[in-house]
């Protein structure tokens, strides 16, 4: 069997890929658009979306010179539908998780 979720949500568990993750909530990115509002190297923003494309959680395309980020939400619908087997938990409403990832700091160096 594999296991899909542990790189789910060992991806969700640092605050800077929730912050990269409700960013592309709103509009795919550039890897340097991603990295501007981030106190972190943009080799350290490369590493988090790397984590995130393994996860599933992000897909990277190149255009020409430059990476663009989008929002894969298949593996949180997936990780909802693990989460629902609780019976506690409702299916990914991507708008709340949104207002969570906003209300979720920025991480300080």
């Amino acid at each position: 069997m594999s296991d899909t979720l542990s790189p789910v949500f060992a991806a969700l568990a640092d605050p800077t890929r929730r912050t990269i993750l409700a960013m592309l909530l709103e509009d795919d990115m550039a890897v340097t658009d991603v990295a501007a509002p981030l106190a972190i190297s943009l080799a350290g923003v490369s590493k988090h979306l790397t984590v995130l494309a393994r996860a599933g959680l992000i897909q990277q395309e190149r255009r020409g010179r430059v990476v663009w980020c989008k929002l894969d939400p298949d593996a949180l619908r997936s990780a909802s539908v693990w989460m629902q087997g609780f019976g506690q938990f409702d299916s990914v409403d991507l708008e709340a998780l949104e207002a969570f990832l906003e209300m979720t700091p920025p991480p300080q160096d």
